[in-house]
């Protein structure tokens, strides 16, 4: 009855022992990816992984005063192997969440840098003309503008990689350690080089304004000229056969994409140096004719192509594509009678709606005589109804 009792009494205590350990249970029993889905639906800031990863050095302490050997009785209970284990545990989880700060902090670092590196590439560039200015000028107020906040943009990242070589310092491979590094360097260095650049391009303004004032004067004689050229030799010339007023509608379409150029590059001068700008009604009239006449030229087009395609279809083919040609053709003829009101005086507007109607009336008789009871009799009717 006493051993059975010692017995009995030493279980209870070892039983006690074990249930001291649950308080760890959390550690295999939660699920890590649940558990940082919920993390972040908090918006955790930079104290929050500190807290977390604080609190797992906190086990980890926590596990090594549990001494090596526990005495019960006569039984001694060795924690070598458990306390590995809950460690194990403890560094899966650490690694877990310093994993998840390390890739918001390097994304912060990568775009900062990337950041820079187009900045440096804009001033960097030399100033050989009007568009290359403004881009070197718009690079230096980036500059300046973000010479106020660019520090708040840096610490928080600084402070990541701070926390990050505190709990986890061999999570970087060294091209990010060199980056972080590098990352104030390379923006005073980036300041640096702007007042440079800005103290170059102040003795440059003065050549590149006596320059654009030239340029508009002659683009204001050159708009003048296309235009009318636009109104003697363009799409819009009296007679034209559709083909040939498409033709023409395109070269005209790439004269003015160039022109077109010019006033961009012209207009962004008057903006960098503050003067008035030139207007060209003339040429605002020409690129809304251009986009209009878009409109019904590539509907000409669209139409001609599938028509060309149709008429080289084997006709024994015909009967299962009829009712999708149909279908097709409507639609044509929908999007004609849709366009402006403008356009439809224009020579091709007619050729092009009097094309889509006759083939609306076409394609039922086509549909009709690829039937199979079409017979021979059929054919020699039509044959001597049409002459052919």
């Amino acid at each position: 009855m006493l051993l059975t009792g010692s017995i009995q009494g030493t279980r209870k205590i070892v039983v006690a022992f074990q249930a001291s350990f649950e308080k760890f249970a959390w550690l295999w029993k939660k699920n890590m990816d649940e558990e940082l889905k919920a993390f972040h639906a908090k918006d955790p800031q930079l104290e929050d992984y500190e807290a977390r990863l604080r609190s797992f050095e906190e086990n980890i302490q926590e596990i090594n005063q549990i001494e090596e050997h526990h005495q019960i009785g006569a039984l001694s209970l060795k924690t070598e192997k458990v306390k590995d284990s809950l460690r194990e545990w403890v560094e899966k989880w650490k690694f877990r969440f310093s994993k998840d700060l390390h890739k918001k902090s390097k994304a912060m670092l990568e775009n900062l840098m990337d950041e820079l590196k187009q900045i440096q590439l804009k001033i960097d560039k030399p100033a050989i003309d009007i568009d290359s200015l403004g881009s070197v000028m718009s690079a230096l107020e980036e500059i300046r503008k973000k010479q106020s906040d660019f520090s708040h943009q840096i610490r928080p990242v600084n402070e990541m990689y701070k926390l990050l070589e505190i709990y986890f310092p061999d999570i970087m491979d060294k091209d990010e350690s060199d980056n972080k590094d590098a990352l104030d360097k390379r923006w005073v260095g980036l300041v640096e080089q702007a007042d440079t650049v800005r103290a170059e391009m102040h003795e440059k303004k003065a050549e590149f304004k006596e320059g654009l004032i030239y340029n508009v004067k002659n683009l204001v004689v050159e708009v003048d000229d296309f235009r009318e050229a636009f109104d003697k030799y363009g799409p819009g010339e009296p007679g034209l056969a559709p083909n040939e007023a498409l033709e023409r509608l395109k070269a005209k379409r790439d004269e003015f994409e160039v022109i077109k150029k010019k006033y961009d590059t012209a207009n962004a001068g008057e903006s960098l140096f503050g003067l008035p700008h030139q207007e060209y009604a003339k040429l605002v009239k020409t690129e809304d004719e251009i986009n209009l006449l878009d409109k019904l030229y590539g509907l000409y087009q669209k139409t001609q192509s599938t028509f060309g395609q149709w008429n080289e279809q084997p006709f024994t083919t015909v009967q299962e594509d009829c009712a999708k040609m149909i279908e097709l053709v409507e639609t044509f003829q929908r999007d004609c009678l849709r366009l402006p009101g403008q356009l439809k005086k224009w020579l091709t507007y007619t050729a092009l709606k009097n094309e889509i109607d006759d083939m609306i009336e076409l394609l039922p008789v086509v549909e009709g005589l690829a039937k199979d009871s079409i017979r021979d009799r059929h054919w020699e009717e039509v044959i001597e109804l049409t002459g052919v």
